[in-house]
């Protein structure tokens, strides 16, 4: 139902949309730019909306993203807050606009930009992200989605990232590197509940050909447990993630020295995990989770810096780390 002040605008250019098409184009943008400047910022919104709505449905989605992105500078002028009813107008565009052509990217891009700045999350709104990162998914755009999906951080998205890293990597048979791929972004992220649900998810969904032959389940602790593999990288995701769970900066040494011993038997037994790249993300979880400082430099021997820096050698000059609060608690965000 429109609003009673965008009434008027919305009889003159919904009728007309699907024979004179351009006509109400033009004339959406017209009526939307009178409101806007004179500060009637929803109702301006309401007629954009319905506006674009409707050009998408008739098959015109250059005019249809074209008013999108005008109702995301008003978004902006207006200064609209993230919440359902302005999260809803973008998801359902973001819907009608089709994968064809890049209107829809620069709409998903803009609309991220827009949910970061007015939103509660840096990353932007993580149901907005996670919409996009389960859309790009369902049409089988791996390497898109990841990247929302893993910026989304909530329970659901890390469940839909491991169902489809499982699917990815069936190809190649890499599934520890596809491990790795989830779990790290989300524990340097601080999101420890997502990469527990990744790792649980990815680990269940694993081929026979993975696994190993007898019950390989081991507990840990009263509720968790790990599910030991063919695959070194998949069982040093699963460990990594209890070990960062459990961590509490430095009051806990018993979890710091349980961290260096994991990453040095581990980085023995896979190349990946010795790499410049991925030993850099290892030092800055240590960082981040048990207040171990980074190594002075990339030495050959990382797991021996570690060491070093864990019993007091010496430390690193460096002006800021991030270091996680002591708590139990999960992630801000994670549903």
């Amino acid at each position: 139902m429109a609003a009673p002040s965008s009434a008027r605008a919305l009889n003159a250019i919904l009728p007309q949309i699907p024979t004179a098409p351009y006509e109400a184009h033009q004339k959406a943008r017209t009526f939307a730019s009178r409101y806007v400047k004179s500060s009637q910022y929803d109702t301006a919104i309401d007629v954009l909306f319905q506006s674009a709505r409707e050009l998408f449905k008739t098959g015109q989605p250059g005019s249809g993203s074209d008013l999108t992105n005008f109702l995301l500078d008003v978004y902006e002028t207006k200064g609209e807050a993230v919440n359902e009813e302005s999260r809803g107008r973008l998801t359902q565009l973001i819907a009608l606009a089709g994968s064809s052509g890049g209107w829809r990217k620069t709409i998903i891009d803009k609309s991220i930009a827009w949910s970061a700045k007015h939103g509660a999350c840096p990353a932007g709104d993580p149901d907005l992200q996670h919409y996009v990162g389960e859309l790009l998914y369902k049409e089988g755009s791996f390497e898109a989605a990841e990247r929302h999906l893993l910026a989304s951080g909530k329970r659901d998205s890390a469940w839909i990232l491991a169902e489809m890293f499982i699917q990815w990597a069936s190809a190649s048979g890499t599934y520890g590197h596809f491990a790795l791929k989830g779990t790290i972004p989300y524990l340097l992220n601080g999101n420890v509940l997502a990469a527990r649900s990744f790792i649980k998810h990815f680990t269940a969904g694993l081929p026979p050909l993975v696994r190993l032959e007898s019950d390989s389940t081991i507990p840990v602790g009263e509720k968790d447990e790990v599910t030991m593999t063919k695959d070194s990288l998949v069982n040093f995701s699963q460990m990594a993630v209890l070990t960062c769970q459990r961590a509490q900066g430095d009051q806990n040494k018993v979890m710091r020295e349980s961290w260096v011993r994991l990453c040095g038997t581990y980085q023995g037994k896979s190349g990946l995990l010795a790499s410049p790249e991925i030993r850099s993300c290892l030092s800055e979880i240590a960082t981040l989770y048990f207040a171990i400082p980074p190594p002075r430099n990339q030495a050959a021997n990382p797991f021996g810096d570690m060491m070093s820096s864990l019993f007091g050698g010496p430390a690193q000059t460096q002006t800021a780390r991030r270091v996680l609060a002591p708590t139990h608690t999960g992630a801000p965000g994670l549903d």
